[in-house]
């Protein structure tokens, strides 16, 4: 028999090997190329955009448009004031509220899409 001790085992615990990953980012490198896929996404987010603008101005138009027929239907001045000074204010802020905020959630979702997470 040989003299020398037969080597010792190694067992190793760490995390196994895996295969390369796929790019990540592969999204937001489409949009820096200018890819035609690259282009249908920033489409999709400025079509997005647009709608919320849109709807805005329409609630917007109707707020505003909507002012000369209860002037017409009050006929005080003093309470034309109170409608132009006080009434005419609230929905004109939930109506920016609600832009802004849908504005923001649709650059999220682009956002999302582009690094590649999943809607939460």
């Amino acid at each position: 028999m040989s003299a020398e001790p037969t080597p010792r085992r190694e067992v190793v615990t760490g995390e196994p090997r895996r295969v390369r990953p796929l790019p990540r980012y592969r999204t937001q490198s489409e949009i820096d190329e200018q890819t035609a896929l690259g282009g249908a996404y920033v489409r999709s987010l400025m079509r997005s955009q647009l709608r919320a603008g849109l709807t805005a101005f329409t609630g917007l138009a109707v707020v505003v448009g909507t002012l000369p027929l209860v002037f017409e239907a009050l006929h005080s001045s003093a309470v034309v004031w109170g409608v132009l000074g006080f009434a005419a204010y609230p929905p004109l802020t939930l109506l920016a509220w609600w832009y802004v905020r849908r504005a923001e959630r649709n650059e999220r979702d682009f956002a999302r899409l582009v690094e590649g997470r999943s809607a939460q």
